[in-house]
């Protein structure tokens, strides 16, 4: 049995899970439309009708008749009585476990997952505490997802309402070689929407500190870092996917000791494609460049960075361009400015690329601007450096 459409999300096209309105009247799940609006689109996804208000209203009577309908339709996908909590749960576990439950019956259950996930954190506890999380991990790992696409990016949206740092013992389950080789394999040959989740999983894990070993793991898988720099540069792939990725790499690069591999992996020439495509593709404010050029400044601090930095063609012109744009955004604007100074401090090509590339006047245009003390301290130093690196460089002249 399938969802009546008015249940599903006009964007992700699952089924709600915290249902919120617009005030044109259209209903999205919340992490959709709120994705929608930071990516500084300003019309309703539907209508396309401009958004003078982008406030969120909760669509308390649709959450309400999904819970109805799932209820009254309980019996289609349980093969296990459901009299209480417990019962429920337990049907639950029972049907992902049993080889006799149906692949219509595991989608179900794993909806259900879905929707109860979404609800609070006590009941999130209480999904894990009775092994949901590991469950739903051994159906990512191993059910054949040529089969049915649709049962991975459910056990992956389950994986994510309920957050890694909540199990981290079943996390480590991929630390083992089999369910690493799946990982890749799904990042590599699912569609779009299991690529997103899984960078998004991979993500919440680089952010959990507890999970540290487990990140220096997949930090150092290179292939995984060749994929998801093949995902960050793909631009044939829509752009949540590009940015889960963006995402996922940053996370990695977090821990220094997984630079070295981030960067013969390609992950500079990842996030300098990436920012270079922001730049052009529009004026207003994208909110994950200045996540991009902070990872880019922690990989300039390492010599193997730079030395990588110094092959790009447009590598220093991009971060020139990021020092001041409009609007200003002064997270970007005071890494793109650290990155600058860190390879312009070794480097006279450097500096001369990016005084080519107009860095003086970005420079001036930022202390001008509204910016913090903090970066426009930078900017200084920067132009300080340049002028007496320049003077040096000319032989005094």
């Amino acid at each position: 049995m399938s969802f009546p459409e008015l249940f599903r999300c006009p964007i992700g096209l699952d089924l709600f899970t915290d249902p919120v309105a617009l005030s044109t009247g259209q209903t999205y799940d919340r992490v959709n439309i709120e994705k929608w609006l930071a990516y500084g689109n300003l019309t309703c996804p539907v209508t396309m009708q401009r958004l003078s208000d982008t406030s969120l209203v909760p669509n308390h009577t649709l959450r309400h008749l999904i819970e109805q309908w799932l209820l009254a339709n309980s019996a289609v996908f349980t093969t296990v009585p459901m009299k209480s909590t417990d019962v429920t749960l337990s049907a639950l576990k029972h049907n992902l476990q049993s080889r006799e439950s149906t692949t219509v019956t595991k989608l179900e259950t794993l909806r259900i997952i879905k929707l109860l996930s979404s609800e609070s954190s006590a009941r999130q506890a209480s999904l894990v505490r009775e092994g949901l999380f590991e469950l739903l991990l051994q159906v990512l790992f191993q059910f054949p997802m040529a089969e049915d696409a649709e049962i991975v990016e459910l056990a992956l949206d389950g994986l994510l309402n309920l957050s890694p740092s909540r199990d981290l013992e079943s996390v480590n389950m991929l630390r083992d070689e089999s369910n690493l080789v799946q990982l890749v394999f799904l990042l590599e040959e699912g569609n779009s929407r299991v690529k997103t989740r899984l960078c998004c999983l991979l993500e919440a894990i680089a952010s959990c500190s507890l999970a540290r070993e487990l990140c220096l793991v997949l930090g150092r898988r290179e292939r995984l870092l060749q994929v998801l720099v093949s995902l960050l540069l793909d631009k044939s792939e829509f752009r949540g996917l590009t940015e889960a990725a963006l995402r996922a790499i940053c996370g990695l690069c977090s821990l220094e000791a997984n630079r070295n591999t981030a960067i013969r992996e390609g992950a500079m020439d990842g996030l300098v494609g990436y920012l270079s495509s922001a730049i052009y593709a529009s004026r207003s404010r994208n909110p994950n460049a200045s996540l991009a050029l902070a990872t880019l400044e922690q990989l300039l601090a390492l010599e193997v960075g730079k030395r990588r930095m110094s092959k790009m063609e447009n590598g220093v012109m991009v971060l020139v361009k990021m020092v001041f744009r409009v609007p200003c955004d002064k997270g970007c604007s005071e890494h793109a400015v650290g990155a600058l100074l860190l390879l312009c401090n070794d480097s006279a090509k450097a500096r001369t690329d990016a005084i080519n590339a107009g860095v003086l006047t970005q420079l001036l245009l930022l202390l001008q601007s509204q910016s913090g003390e903090q970066v426009k301290s930078k900017a200084r130093a920067l132009l300080k450096l340049l002028r007496a690196k320049w003077a040096k460089d000319q032989g005094g002249l």
